[in-house]
C-alpha cells in the first residue's frame, strides 16, 4: 500500500496551494467600475477635524435635552463665561457674559429640522431633507438684529456610485460648486470653484485624499493662498495620532498642529499643541446613562490667555 503513494504527492499539494494563492490574487484585482463611494469634498479632513478641533469652550456649560417621542425633542442650554473684544494689545480682553438657549429637534429617517433661538436675540435654523435617494437638500441660516449680519445658505448634495457632487447658493451671490470623484479603493480626487458676488471675488480649489484602514492623508489647495495637509493615523481602535499644516502662500503664515484622541471604555480625551505654544485638551466622561461630564481647557503662555470650561450634558 505504501508503494501505490505516489512519491510526488506533496509537492502536487504544493503546487495546488501556489496555484490557489495565485488565484486569489487574481480575485483582488481592483474593479474600476465598482469604486467606493468617497466622503463629501466639505469633510475631506473630518478626521483631523475631530482629534485637533475639538469644541473648546470657557467657563460653565448645561445642556439638557428632553424627548417628547421618537421624532420630536426640545432642548435647553445654559451658558456663562467671559467674551473676548478686540484690542491691539497682545493681552486678551474679556468681558462677563451668560445667555440661554432654546431648541426645538425634530428627527425624522428622510427630514431633519434644529431650530434654536438665543436671548441675544439670534436664531438659528438648519434643515436636512433626502429629496431621494440620492439627493440631499442641506440648508442652514442664521437671524439676527445686527444689520447686514442674517444670513442663508443652501447645499444640494448628489452621491453617485463612485463620486459626490455639491452646489451651494447664499445670500450676498454667493455660488459654489464642487466634485470629488474615487480613482481607487483608496485615493480620491476632487475640485471646487466658487464665486462671491457681494465682494467680487472667485476661487479655484483642489484636493487629494489617500485612506486606509490604519490612516487617512488629505491634501487640499485653493487660489486664494491657501493649502492645508492633514495626516491621522490609527495606533489602535482607541487611539489616533494626528497633524495638520495650515499655509498661505500669499501672505506666508503658516501653522503646525499635532495632537491626539484616545478613546475609553467610558470617556474620550482629545488634546494637541501647535506652533505658536498654544496647547489644549477637550476630556468627555459618561457618568451614567445620559450624564456626561465635561472639562476643556486651553493654555496660550504667548498671549497669556489661560482659558478653562466645565459642563454637564443631560439627555
Amino acid at each position: 500500500m505504501v508503494g501505490m503513494v505516489p512519491p510526488d504527492s506533496t509537492a502536487t499539494l504544493g503546487e495546488a496551494a501556489a496555484t490557489a494563492k495565485k488565484i486569489d490574487g487574481i480575485g483582488k484585482k481592483i474593479d474600476y467600475l465598482n469604486l467606493p463611494c468617497p466622503v463629501p469634498y466639505e469633510e475631506l479632513h473630518r478626521e483631523a477635524l475631530m482629534s485637533l478641533k475639538p469644541e473648546l469652550f470657557e467657563g460653565m456649560r448645561f445642556d439638557f435635552t428632553k424627548g417628547l417621542n421618537q421624532k420630536f425633542s426640545l432642548s435647553h442650554s445654559v451658558f456663562m463665561g467671559p467674551t473676548e473684544i478686540p484690542s491691539q494689545s497682545s493681552e486678551a480682553i474679556k468681558i462677563p457674559t451668560a445667555h440661554y438657549e432654546f431648541g426645538a429637534n425634530f428627527i425624522d429617517p428622510k427630514l431633519m429640522l434644529f431650530g434654536r433661538v438665543l436671548t441675544d436675540g439670534r436664531l438659528n435654523a438648519r434643515v436636512k431633507c433626502d429629496l431621494t435617494d440620492d439627493l440631499t437638500l442641506k440648508a442652514n441660516a442664521q437671524l439676527t438684529s445686527e444689520p447686514h449680519m442674517s444670513h442663508a445658505m443652501f447645499n444640494f448634495d448628489y452621491k453617485g456610485n463612485d463620486y459626490r457632487t455639491q452646489l451651494q447658493l447664499g445670500n450676498g451671490a454667493l455660488f459654489g460648486a464642487s466634485y470629488i470623484q474615487s480613482v481607487t479603493p483608496q485615493l480620491s480626487l476632487g475640485g471646487e470653484v466658487f464665486w462671491a458676488g457681494q465682494h467680487r471675488k472667485s476661487g479655484i480649489g483642489y484636493a487629494a485624499r489617500y485612506e486606509t484602514d490604519k490612516m487617512v492623508a488629505t491634501g487640499q489647495a485653493a487660489s486664494t493662498g491657501m493649502v492645508a495637509l492633514s495626516y491621522v493615523q490609527k495606533v489602535s481602535e482607541k487611539v489616533s495620532l494626528a497633524t495638520d499644516l495650515m499655509y498661505n502662500y500669499m501672505s506666508r503664515d503658516v501653522t503646525a498642529s499635532v495632537g491626539y484622541d484616545y478613546i475609553l471604555r467610558q470617556a474620550r480625551l482629545r488634546g494637541k499643541i501647535d506652533s505658536t505654544g498654544c496647547a489644549s485638551a477637550f476630556l468627555e466622561e459618561r457618568l451614567s446613562m445620559g450624564l456626561m461630564f465635561i472639562l476643556s481647557a486651553e493654555l496660550d503662555h504667548r498671549k497669556k490667555d489661560y482659558k478653562f470650561g466645565f459642563g454637564l450634558t443631560v439627555g
